[in-house]
């Protein structure tokens, strides 16, 4: 379940920019997969979705959703209307308006498999502003790459980490390497070319962070 326990610094200015760093790592795998991530606090949640998926590796493949205090924001389907479960516009939401220095709060991605991330804001910073200001996301740091997408969810992932240390050159592991692609790496995360994918999407305006 998310949580959501500490306020020390919460603000909700679409205009002011500031600067959150936000650990992310994913659940239910060992050794950990994580990223730390730095990003402008007017960033919406459909702009963080994307810059999730690039940070961590993903696809954008399946459907997701945010967890915050007990409230789900993702894309709401008006066919989905079971009590409890109502899924407000992530469009509508700033990670500013919502969460605050120790905070946390859960991601998850494709339903099917079930991958639950849990966001943590590590640090929030007074930015000062610029005229041509527009924004701002960057990963600093992380550790292995995630699991490839409809790899059956953590267990199955960590079935296949677990046999790769245990019996590297076994029939199951030989053939979820070739299902993965020969030059997966389950060790290897290229910072590099997830910061030049974020990078690009920015310059290009596929995704808003702004006023």
């Amino acid at each position: 379940m998310a949580t959501a326990t500490k306020t020390k610094k919460h603000r909700s200015s679409q205009s002011t920019p500031d600067h959150y760093t936000i650990r992310v790592e994913l659940l239910g795998i060992r050794p950990t997969i994580w990223r730390r991530i730095h990003l402008d606090g007017r960033t919406r949640l459909d702009a963080l979705h994307h810059i999730l998926q690039a940070a961590m590796g993903w696809s954008d493949s399946h459907l997701h959703k945010f967890e915050i205090r007990d409230k789900h924001y993702g894309v709401p389907d008006p066919e989905f209307t079971d009590p409890g479960w109502e899924v407000l516009d992530e469009k509508k939401y700033r990670l500013n308006q919502l969460l605050a220095e120790g905070d946390s709060c859960t991601y998850l991605y494709d339903f099917g498999d079930g991958w639950q991330h849990r966001i943590t804001v590590e640090a929030i910073k007074d930015v000062k502003p610029t005229p041509s200001d527009g924004g701002f996301a960057w990963v600093e740091a992380g550790e292995r790459a995630c699991p490839p997408d409809d790899a059956g969810g953590s267990g199955s992932y960590q079935d296949f980490l677990d046999r790769l240390e245990d019996d590297p050159y076994g029939d199951e592991t030989k053939a979820f390497r070739e299902w993965a692609g020969l030059d997966f790496d389950p060790d290897r995360f290229d910072r590099q070319a997830v910061n030049a994918t974020i990078a690009r999407m920015l310059w290009n305006r596929w995704i808003k962070i702004g006023p």
